[in-house]
């Protein structure tokens, strides 16, 4: 595999046939979420833009079909976006420091998208919850929980430092910040309880997290190239790890996002390196490992059945606004993923 300084003969996707999504933006592309009821794609951009299309497959065959696009307020990124549980419902944050909501099918006015929440700070992570109300973290160091019919939180929790990312499964919530603070709540009930806080196994900052399918822990990227394996209670024959991914020669490069497949459990790491990989936690086996693509790969996702792969290929400001090309193409790809590339193999004897 070529060196990351050298990207002229790397091709622009991880496979020949994946998707190319049209109109994918002008700036780089912070989040991908798939509806977890059908086959639709949001993404949020740094252009302030919150894009929705209809992916269609057949046979491996892929095709997206841009459906619709609602913006943030002037022309400021936005950082993050989830679904709401029945898919009618699209939520997004960002440098505006607003928490948003989109009815999709629905237009709002001057195309923005209707503000739920605000914070003190950029927000820099939004999830839902079972309960029906939004959680956001921001870099204000707080949580704040959002009811869309109220315009003052229903909640708010102190943070230890700025919030990099969150993700809540079931009833499972993980929260990360600065100074390598997690810390993990039971979300099910009317108030969110707290289950643990701790320091994370990594060296250097976190950069994402996500919780695993089945809820029993989680897994966390950090900017070194290593990511964490946690689980929330005591199992038996499962022990915490951590694990060295998205490395080359001597150059650590950041784990951007944490995707997992719903129906396996296993996950995709992809980084600043633009290197997609496919693993499996509990035999500690990479299942996959795909060549580095032009630019670095900032998210991406499995949609709910598991057969899709969605990942962006645009800069992730790493390296800082001195290595920003204007005019680099920021595109989203659609990879087709047969069962048996993402599958756990058999154990090793």
């Amino acid at each position: 595999m070529s060196g990351f300084g050298s990207s002229a003969a790397r091709a622009a996707s991880i496979a020949p046939n994946d998707c190319n999504v049209p109109s994918a933006g002008n700036d780089g592309i912070s989040s991908l979420r798939w509806s977890p009821t059908a086959n639709f794609l949001v993404s949020s951009n740094w252009d302030s833009g919150v894009r929705c299309w209809e992916v269609q497959e057949q046979a491996g065959q892929v095709r997206a079909n841009p459906k619709a696009q609602v913006n943030h307020d002037s022309n400021s990124p936005v950082l993050d976006s989830c679904f709401s549980n029945d898919g009618s419902t699209v939520f997004s944050c960002g440098a505006d420091k607003a928490v948003r909501m989109w009815r999709l099918g629905e237009t709002p006015p001057n195309n923005l998208a209707q503000q739920i929440g605000v914070h003190d700070a950029p927000v820099k992570a939004v999830r839902f919850l079972p309960s029906n109300l939004v959680v956001s973290g921001g870099w204000d160091r707080k949580l704040k929980f959002w009811d869309t019919r109220s315009p003052n939180p229903a909640g708010v929790l102190e943070m230890p430092e700025r919030v990099y990312d969150l993700d809540v499964k079931g009833n499972l919530m993980v929260v990360v910040t600065a100074g390598r603070h997690m810390i993990t709540y039971n979300v099910g009930g009317p108030q969110p309880q707290e289950h643990s806080r701790k320091e994370s196994p990594l060296k250097f900052q976190s950069r994402c997290v996500a919780c695993f399918p089945d809820q029993t822990g989680f897994a966390v990227g950090g900017i070194e190239g290593r990511v964490g394996i946690q689980y929330v209670q005591k199992i038996p024959n499962k022990d915490h790890f951590a694990f060295k991914c998205h490395r080359q020669d001597n150059n650590a490069y950041a784990v951007n996002c944490l995707a997992f497949q719903n129906q396996y459990g296993t996950f995709a790491t992809v980084g600043s390196d633009g290197v997609v990989n496919f693993w499996d936690k509990d035999n500690k086996q990479r299942l996959k490992g795909f060549s580095a693509v032009q630019r670095s790969i900032p998210c991406a996702a499995f949609n709910a059945q598991g057969n899709l792969f969605a990942y962006a290929s645009s800069y992730d400001w790493s390296q800082g606004s001195q290595h920003h090309q204007p005019g680099t193409p920021n595109e989203i790809y659609i990879h087709y993923t047969p069962d048996e590339e993402i599958r756990p193999k058999a154990k090793k004897r």
